[in-house]
């Protein structure tokens, strides 16, 4: 077998090239060269849905959106957990990524497509966030909240957005979120927009501790927050942690507060010497090939 064979390329409807190929008896899609998703480990994609049916409990007829198709991986999880009363929605911006489900990708997640429960809507996943619509919301978009491929997935969680994500929700609707990274930010603006919310890392080999490292945040529709050693509480804008309180400032004998700080060293010139080296520039981080 050939370590890379090309099965296909298209364009993404901004114009990047897109590729699906055969490396090593995996599946890879990628855009613009950079990886976007891989047959290889869907550990987390399954997860998200387990962690989804986990929070909504029992009902009767759930509807379901599924936001991003993939390899199929979310949508064949969400069947599966959600009953055979479920009636679920997936949403995929891409066509060709629709056409490879259909045709060599169809077999890694048995056929999600050809079941009953599932309707295909191929475009923007926005268009299908009604008010107080869904049930259960697995977003499966992109690299998550640093999303990379188009500026309309960017837009997907941006304040905006994610407002509009909790009104489609029904009462006691549960929103989960696929990551390729942690985000403070992106949790801050769940908890902003009313909603209780927990981040989980998820190794890509779930449920095995295996694989690379993916975040699942969801939410919590009883109104607990559900902390797990892997979840980092979020302080809102302004305020301060109420496990802890707000340090005084110190006093000097004058009784004048102390602010800390060092007076900074004067050169001979009369120019104050910072004595701090030029900050070092952040490489740009790369993002990871998604596992699905």
């Amino acid at each position: 077998m050939k370590p890379r064979e090309i099965l296909d390329r298209a364009q993404t409807p901004d114009g990047s090239p897109l590729e699906l190929a055969r490396e090593h008896g995996h599946f890879m899609i990628r855009i613009s060269g950079t990886p976007l998703m891989s047959s290889q480990m869907q550990g987390s994609e399954n997860a998200m849905a387990h962690l989804a049916h986990e929070a909504l409990g029992s009902l009767q007829s759930p509807r379901i959106l599924v936001g991003g198709l993939g390899m199929g991986f979310t949508l064949r999880s969400a069947l599966d957990v959600f009953g055979k009363d479920a009636h679920v929605t997936v949403s995929e911006l891409l066509p060709p990524v629709i056409e490879y489900n259909r045709g060599p990708l169809a077999h890694l997640a048995d056929q999600p497509l050809d079941d009953p429960r599932v309707t295909i809507h191929e475009g923007d996943v926005g268009l299908q966030l009604h008010p107080e619509r869904w049930d259960v919301i697995l977003m499966d978009v992109d690299n998550g909240p640093d999303a990379f491929t188009t500026r309309d997935n960017a837009r997907l969680y941006s304040e905006r957005g994610v407002k509009r994500l909790v009104k489609s929700l029904r009462p006691g609707g549960v929103l989960a979120v696929w990551s390729a990274y942690p985000s403070d930010r992106f949790k801050d603006r769940l908890r902003r927009s009313g909603l209780h919310c927990r981040s989980k890392i998820i190794r890509a080999r779930w449920p095995l501790e295996k694989g690379p490292k993916h975040t699942i945040f969801i939410t919590d529709p009883k109104g607990t927050i559900l902390e797990t050693p892997e979840d980092d509480p979020v302080t809102e804008p302004g305020e301060m942690n109420e496990t802890r309180e707000r340090p005084k400032p110190r006093q000097s004998k004058s009784g004048q507060p102390k602010s800390g700080h060092f007076k900074p060293r004067q050169s001979k010139s009369g120019q104050s010497k910072s004595g701090h080296s030029k900050p070092r520039q952040a490489k740009p981080r790369r993002p990871k090939p998604r596992r699905s």
